[in-house]
């Protein structure tokens, strides 16, 4: 099986720490990793700000640096569904409009969506595996984004690996399926209603007593993690590939996060 790692914008600038990890991870659990040092951003950003026709040439680019491989996967449930909910709408709405004439864009995206997997539910559903070796001897609470919640609908897959995890304690997070407000350009937009959302999901983080706040989209986490230090909370976010790269010979431990073994 050959895959290509998709590390997205966010995580290549801010948290090469879960590229890292995701491939080690992979690698465990004997899949060949590659990473197409070509690839870009996947258009998200544009699209949401309603730059559609500067999104089509990326979803082509997506396409051309991803061929050849079995499957792509993806740190990131709202990169994952941008390419997997929104690049045939890129496609079909260029088509009606005439700007896909050689039919080009249809076909990266036909050549994209069934091969691009979020980290969590290639695990789940192309290895067929739940229990993979992971061990955090720590309790988490975990936080569903809702592009990987409503659109790809991940479902307990996150939860089922954490459940396996050796030493994990998960809590249940009330509210855990209402947004935690970063929605990307909507924290922009709408800094303050943004804030009151976090804060509202912070609040109940740490109404389980848990010690991190897990996710599977860096985005969402490094919003509320914002929020926990100017409130300096002892509580800290960790992306869930992190933790299901750790194990007992090789523990995980990054210092900005205050977890150490």
């Amino acid at each position: 099986m050959r895959v290509a790692l998709f590390v997205t914008c966010v995580n290549d600038l801010l948290y090469p720490d879960t590229c890292r990890a995701v491939v080690r991870l992979l690698e465990r659990l004997g899949v060949e990793v590659d990473f197409p040092e070509a690839q870009t951003c996947c258009g998200q950003p544009q699209f949401n700000t309603g730059y559609r026709h500067e999104t089509e040439p990326l979803a082509r680019h997506y396409a051309e640096v991803f061929d050849g491989y079995d499957y792509v996967v993806t740190p990131s449930g709202s990169c994952a569904a941008m390419v997997r909910d929104n690049y045939p709408r890129i496609a079909e709405r260029a088509a009606a409009e005439g700007r896909d004439g050689d039919g080009s864009l249809a076909a990266a995206a036909a050549h994209a969506v069934p091969k691009t997997y979020e980290l969590t539910e290639f695990l789940v559903d192309v290895l067929q595996v739940t229990d993979v070796g992971a061990y955090f001897p720590h309790t988490v609470a975990y936080h569903p984004s809702c592009h990987g919640l409503r659109m790809l609908g991940l479902g307990e897959r996150p939860r089922r690996l954490l459940q396996a995890v050796k030493g994990l304690q998960l809590r249940e997070l009330e509210g855990a399926e209402e947004c935690c407000g970063f929605g990307g350009t909507f924290a922009v937009k709408n800094p303050d209603v943004s804030v009151a959302m976090g804060q509202d999901k912070v609040r109940h983080a740490l109404d389980t007593g848990a010690g991190v706040l897990c996710g599977a989209d860096n985005s969402c986490l490094m919003h509320l993690d914002g929020i926990l230090r100017r409130d300096r909370s002892p509580l800290r976010t960790v992306h869930i590939a992190e933790i299901l790269a750790s194990t007992e010979e090789h523990p995980y431990w990054r210092a900005e996060t205050g977890i150490v073994r």
